[in-house]
């Protein structure tokens, strides 16, 4: 647009300056080797601009005729390139869409109509090619001669890369990811790794260089950057296991500056205060992070932040941790845990099902087992919530790629990843076992509606056994059933033998008959046998239930 602006302007002096001159008409006289020429000026105006124009005509037909040669070569080569490029889009598509067969006769293609110095895409096609044709070392050689050249040596150390990856040769693909950030610390998968690969290794200092350059290249956000940065510190701190406890702490108070919501963090900060007698100053970072969220790790470090307390000094301070968090399952469980330590088992109880009843979890039903073991001794009710352990749901833990571990840790030992670890239920077993005809719900409402009430002494019950003769109800309805059993038994083995060859309808019917006999000869010795001589089971069993009426006439306990 410019361009022709420029002409239509030109154009307009031009006729402006014609009809400048036209106005105003003069003659113009040439004295030229004793001839004299008389023209007028609009005349001589226009010859020579005529002049002009054939000159410039002819200098381009002479400038075309010499440089035709060229002229043609560049278009052949032209032309030649746009075929090869064509070949070359096509070929890509080819490789994308699986196409083995077409995507190798365009590669060649566009090998002879290109340069493959020139072109480093006819290599990316010929790798792509190699790795769907099953030519895999072939590939790996391009991607090999590819991360030797400048231009393309970051593509060349992805592929190899994503190929060390694909294959499990995890040391490969590190080296190979390194090289890259090296090159380019702006990428991020490059970055990424290198960093993960420095934090397995324990080179803690590197990977949080590596982290910076990231945050220097804008190739990480600073949310971002700040948990990672936070992660790579606690790790420092957890690997100075021999070190100083000041640098420890200082490691850990860094990162839970950065973020204040990682708990390890916290943990190792106040355990190095700890350790160094600052009782106060971890104590409040552990109280601060409890605010935020409990943790059975924080009440753990809480309760037991002082060597040689007692167990009445570390319920005071698991108390401590209820009152700044009220209300929550993690505060109602510490507690628990330190009364029963303390053998306050009401306080316990107390808190337990509370707790319990928040979050009904498979740890919450193994203490109120204890409890029980410890307050009653009933072991109806200790098994009770044993088999309400069984079908609750699994406790939170720490969980990275479906690895389970009880500690943290800043990188997944399954895949390297860096704050891969998560405290979750794992998602291995997201709820206990199922039984016939019961719904896969915690119900701790059903529970203590199903809790067996508080057995007898054993001892009450064996009163009223006869103490002159104490071994003669053992066998008292052995000696009377089994003469008669025998006999039964002994007349229906002769039937089915006899009758072996019949079909197994008859032994059916044979076997329901011994059934009968049997059943009708134990309930007739149990009506003769005195009630007092009735065989129980342990008054502990699950399985009694007292019957008071028949107490009340017998003075003993009924099977079921």
């Amino acid at each position: 647009m410019i361009k022709g602006l420029i002409f239509i302007a030109l154009i307009l002096v031009l006729g402006t300056g014609f009809a400048w001159l036209a106005d105003r008409p003069g003659e113009l006289l040439i004295n030229w080797q004793g001839q004299q020429i008389e023209l007028s000026l609009m005349t001589a105006v226009s010859a020579i601009a005529a002049l002009v124009v054939t000159i410039m005509f002819i200098w381009w037909i002479i400038r075309l005729v010499l440089s035709s040669p060229q002229i043609m070569s560049r278009y052949f080569k032209s032309r030649r390139k746009d075929r090869g490029y064509k070949a070359l889009s096509q070929g890509l598509i080819a490789a994308g869409a699986g196409d083995a067969t077409l995507a190798k006769k365009l590669t060649n293609q566009s090998k002879g109509l290109l340069d493959a110095g020139d072109e480093p895409l006819i290599k990316l096609l010929a790798v792509q090619t190699a790795m769907i044709d099953g030519r895999d070392e072939d590939a790996r050689k391009t991607l090999q001669e590819m991360s030797e050249t400048p231009e393309t040596a970051v593509l060349g150390l992805r592929g190899l890369y994503l190929e060390a990856k694909r294959l499990g040769a995890n040391e490969a693909a590190s080296q190979y990811a390194t090289k890259a950030a090296d090159q380019a610390p702006h990428l991020e998968w490059a970055g990424n790794a290198a960093i993960e690969v420095n934090a397995q290794e324990g080179n803690w200092d590197d990977a949080i260089r590596r982290l910076e350059k990231q945050r220097t290249a804008n190739a990480v956000s600073p949310d971002l950057f700040k948990r990672k940065k936070a992660v790579l510190l606690a790790g420092r701190a957890m690997d100075r296991a021999d070190g100083e406890l000041s640098d420890i702490a200082k490691d850990a108070q860094n990162a839970l500056t950065l973020a204040p919501d990682l708990i390890p963090a916290a943990v190792i900060a106040a355990k190095a205060y700890f350790q160094m007698g600052q009782l106060r100053k971890g104590s409040k970072i552990l109280e601060k992070i409890w605010k935020q969220q409990p943790h059975p790790q924080v009440s753990e470090a809480y309760v037991s932040a002082r060597v040689g307390d007692t167990s009445g000094d570390r319920l005071k301070r698991a108390l401590k941790l209820e009152s700044i968090r009220s209300h929550h399952a993690e505060s109602l469980l510490v507690v628990a845990k330190m009364a029963m330590e303390a053998h306050d088992l009401k306080l316990a109880r107390e808190r337990a099902e509370s707790a319990a009843k928040m979050e009904p979890r498979k740890s919450m039903y193994l203490l109120l087992a204890d409890i029980e073991e410890a307050d009653t001794g009933d072991q109806g009710r200790v098994r009770h919530w044993l088999a309400n352990a069984v079908r609750a749901s699994r406790d939170p833990q720490w969980t990275a790629d479906g690895y389970v571990s009880e500690e943290w840790a800043p990188f997944s030992p399954v895949t390297g990843k860096l704050d891969a670890f998560e405290w979750k239920v794992p998602l291995t077993a997201l709820a206990g076992a199922v039984e016939e005809g019961e719904i896969a719900e915690d119900n701790f409402a059903q529970a203590m509606a199903d809790l067996p009430a508080i057995s007898a002494p054993v001892f009450a019950a064996a009163s009223v056994i006869n103490e002159a003769e104490p071994e003669a109800e053992i066998n008292i309805k052995a000696e009377t059933i089994e003469p008669e059993i025998k006999t039964e038994t002994s007349q229906d083995e002769e039937v089915a033998h006899e009758n072996a060859s019949k079909e197994v309808e008859t032994t059916d019917i044979n076997d329901e008959n011994q059934q009968a006999n049997v059943d009708e000869v134990l309930e007739k010795n149990t009506e003769d046998a005195p009630e007092e001589e009735v065989l129980r089971k342990a008054v502990d069993d699950p399985g009694v239930v007292e019957n008071t009426e028949n107490n009340n006439k017998s003075g003993g306990f009924r099977l079921f």
